[in-house]
């Protein structure tokens, strides 16, 4: 749903600066006109040049966003533009609408939401990823608190686009609440933008998202500039979409390039199309990508190749003992307050140097767990559950899992990660991971069969080869197997 922020955000910044900010007396320069020393206009093909053209374009688009707009929760409510942008970040809607409903009504205003814990927040966040955002989200609200009073709404309203990390939604959310005329240009924007304008060179380049949000504030109508911006990013999301658009179904296809150099495949080049600039112009497709006619309106945007994800394993111990009512208990541990997972809950965890063997890793596992516990933990006590694959956006993750089940509590060194023993309830409703819940669910994806109703009680001195503890507090033997979960 969302480009991700990194890419953009040095853009952003430069956008808020032709922004009018509440109270502050200052406006921004005039769109489009670019400041000395900056590169000269890109040719007119791929620009809004015709006033005529861009009131139908507003008038078409906003007409359409009236009779076809999805019924989302946050159309209407102030704070709820800011939330929700920032939650549709990478992600899809289908999938922030719950996230967002137990949001609003866990925090139903910002005092709350600056008065929570960050543990709080993650706990609510876990599972919808990029966790900074909910940080960012809890700290611009106590920016907000605390500039309302100092600044009036004008540091305020500065406060949320900074609080939250200088994120671009942010912009259609200034649009949106306090009807600001300016563009925004996210992901749906830029297909929407490219194709309208068949811009085919890199569309995560700097020099391709600056010339998309000149575009943007001079497409964004003036009287309804929150409608508008939404109506683009819903035009991406619904029709404009990445693959299989719905062309017919388009409310600006007549002033679609992309579409009209579709539909004129093997005629004689209008004067408008942008063969005429081929050699020079940088927004246009390199010599190295041709038109691909087989593509249609998808040859537009065009992205650089991405890198590869950078490969990582590592060894996750699920320790568990019987609870005070005779269900199992797992100890989860946190994980540092900075780096990736901030802050969230997991099971405890070696990262693997590459290459390892088995043999040797779960020999470094139990050694990571012994120093940490304080008593010894051979390698031969830990019982290999499978592997778990969990795929972030540049990292190829791999869990060993392994299990340990215990008798009594687990001493550690007070110095060591804060931890805590949960039930699988708890567990679930802990900030943890959705890769930690997959660890989880695998440990439990093997077969098993009763060893009778009165087992002895394991112990760090008894391991537990073969044995199991299951969710109605009785004990089970497996077979040793080799689980792969994606």
């Amino acid at each position: 749903r969302r480009r991700s922020s990194s890419s953009l955000r040095g853009r952003a910044k430069r956008a808020r600066r032709s922004v009018e900010v509440p109270g502050s007396g200052r406006a921004g320069g005039s769109v489009g006109c670019p400041p000395p020393g900056a590169p000269a206009p890109p040719p007119a093909p791929h620009l809004f040049s015709d006033p005529a053209e861009i009131e139908a374009l507003r008038g078409n688009l906003l007409a359409w966003y009236d009779r076809c707009k999805r019924d989302l929760p946050w159309r209407t409510l102030v704070r709820g533009v800011w939330v929700s942008e920032i939650m549709l970040q990478q992600t899809q809607v289908a999938t922030v609408i719950d996230y967002y409903n137990r949001w609003m009504q866990k925090w139903p205003t910002l005092q709350a939401l600056a008065q929570a814990s960050l543990e709080e927040v993650n706990e609510l966040w876990a599972g919808l990823g990029y966790y900074s955002r909910g940080k960012r989200l809890q700290e611009a609200a106590r920016k907000v608190r605390w500039c309302w009073g100092v600044g009036g709404v004008s540091k305020a309203l500065c406060s949320l686009w900074v609080g939250a990390g200088s994120h671009l939604p942010c912009l259609a959310g200034a649009a949106s609440c306090w009807h600001k005329a300016t563009g925004v240009v996210d992901g749906n924007v830029i297909r929407v933008l490219c194709r309208l304008r068949c811009i085919g060179a890199d569309s995560s380049s700097p020099p391709v998202i600056d010339r998309l949000w000149d575009m943007a504030n001079t497409l964004v109508d003036r009287s309804r500039p929150g409608d508008f911006n939404q109506a683009l990013m819903e035009l991406g999301a619904t029709v404009c979409v990445p693959k299989a658009p719905l062309c017919g179904e388009c409310p600006v296809k007549q002033h679609c390039r992309a579409r009209r150099r579709v539909s004129g495949e093997g005629a004689v080049p209008d004067v408008e199309d942008c063969g005429k600039c081929v050699g020079g112009c940088p927004l246009c497709p390199p010599a190295t990508e041709p038109w691909d006619s087989s593509l249609g309106v998808t040859n537009f945007p065009r992205k650089a190749a991405k890198k590869q994800p950078r490969v990582v394993k590592t060894a996750t111990c699920v320790l568990e003992r019987r609870g005070c009512h005779g269900a199992p208990e797992y100890l989860i541990v946190q994980r540092p307050n900075s780096g990736l997972l901030a802050g969230l809950w997991e099971f405890p965890s070696l990262l693997l140097a590459q290459g390892l063997q088995e043999e040797k890793q779960q020999e470094a596992l139990a050694d990571h767990l012994q120093a940490w516990m304080g008593w010894p933990v051979a390698a031969g006590d830990l019982q290999l559950i499978g592997e778990v694959v969990h795929i972030f956006s540049h990292i190829h993750q791999t869990y060993v899992v392994y299990s340990l089940p215990l008798d009594g509590d687990v001493t550690l060194d007070p110095a060591s990660s804060p931890s805590r023993w949960v039930t699988e309830e708890e567990f679930h409703a802990s900030a943890v991971s959705t890769a930690m819940k997959k660890v989880l669910g695998d440990t439990w994806a093997f077969p098993s069969f009763p060893l009778g109703s009165s087992p002895q009680p394991l112990s760090p001195s008894t391991p537990s080869s073969g044995h199991r503890l299951l969710r109605d507090g009785t004990f089970h033997v497996w077979d040793h197997r080799r689980a792969v979960l994606r």
